[in-house]
């Protein structure tokens, strides 16, 4: 058996806009998914999945990648467990030359899925490296990174960046921009996360910014403007500028309130987190329903959190300089 780990992430500053080729810039939290792969002696395909929904699932199918197994669980658990999978079987089986053995996977998921925390890369990077290596390959973090974007590509309808993806093959604080991808190192940055319990519907936001955008030109002025606020938002990470990057958190919210990606439970959260100090707050990924992240040092935010009635769980999460890695 391969085991394969590779962590979720927030976004300090840049979601949505990355997908236009503005700059982006997430960080890997301490929140991870782990998969581990074993070869089978056919050619069918068995996932466990007991940290993806509430209940857990298992499914068995063919070998043949745009299969479809008929159970009995959501869309969106069957396009993250089946389809982010299929394709990182696919590119992991290129990786080793073509191989069409069996398999048999099982994931394991601190992320929430669907809340903005990257669990559909964490678990693309993870099963791309485990299976290859369980089929002989080794590949470094950049290829599996690649390989992670071309799946989440085809399964979002080309509608994704590669942020997600190289931030955790990678880990610590990295820079995107279109193919242009780098890590910035491993800040201390301490984050409150807020969840609401619920999952935006990735491809529905996206859909809703890129007609937004056609529509209205300055709703391509406020993407412009998100990619003006990334790069204020590097200086202040190089000069340690904790008081900037708060302020700059709050006018990235703003503009994502105004693209319409925002909603009353995340809004609700990022203002309960600043009332209780955090130097700045905003929605991380999506949007929709999810997570909101705080910029916090005192305890005080996540207790503020707690006590907020749209705040199913709130949890203090650290910066990781760990990318993939295997166990």
């Amino acid at each position: 058996m391969t085991t394969s780990t590779a962590p979720g992430k927030i976004y300090l500053f840049g979601e949505h806009a990355v997908v236009y080729g503005e700059p982006a810039v997430p960080c890997a939290i301490d929140l991870r998914a782990r998969v581990h792969a074993t070869q089978r002696d056919d050619d069918r395909v068995r996932l466990s999945a007991s940290d993806l929904s509430l209940d857990g699932f298992t499914i068995e199918y063919d070998g043949d990648q745009n299969a479809r197994p008929d159970i009995n669980v959501p869309e969106n658990l069957v396009s993250a467990a089946v389809g982010y999978v299929n394709g990182a079987i696919h590119q992991a089986r290129d990786l080793a030359g073509g191989s069409d053995t069996g398999l048999e996977l099982t994931i394991e998921s601190d992320i929430p899925l669907g809340a903005g925390l990257g669990s559909s890369a964490a678990v693309t990077v993870a099963a791309i490296d485990a299976v290859a290596r369980e089929l002989g390959a080794t590949p470094d973090a950049e290829t599996v990174a690649e390989r992670a974007f071309q799946v989440e590509a085809a399964v979002q309808d080309g509608e994704a960046s590669r942020a997600d993806t190289f931030c955790s093959a990678m880990g610590g604080a990295v820079r995107v921009e279109g193919t242009d991808c780098r890590r910035l190192g491993e800040p201390d940055l301490p984050f409150v996360l807020g969840y609401d319990g619920g999952a935006g519907d990735t491809g529905q936001l996206v859909a809703g910014v890129r007609q937004l955008r056609e529509t209205y030109d300055f709703a391509d002025t406020t993407i412009g403007v998100i990619g003006d606020l990334v790069e204020r938002g590097e200086r202040a990470l190089d000069d340690g500028d904790l008081d900037e990057i708060g302020r700059l958190m709050n006018f990235n919210h703003g503009l994502l309130v105004a693209l319409g990606v925002s909603s009353r439970t995340l809004d609700d959260m990022v203002w309960a987190a600043r009332d209780a100090g955090a130097l700045g707050a905003k929605l991380t990924g999506a949007g929709g329903r999810g997570c909101i992240v705080a910029l916090a040092e005192a305890a005080d935010v996540a207790t503020a959190l707690e006590h907020t009635p749209v705040c199913e769980r709130a949890f203090e999460a650290s910066l990781t300089p760990d990318g993939l890695q295997q166990e």
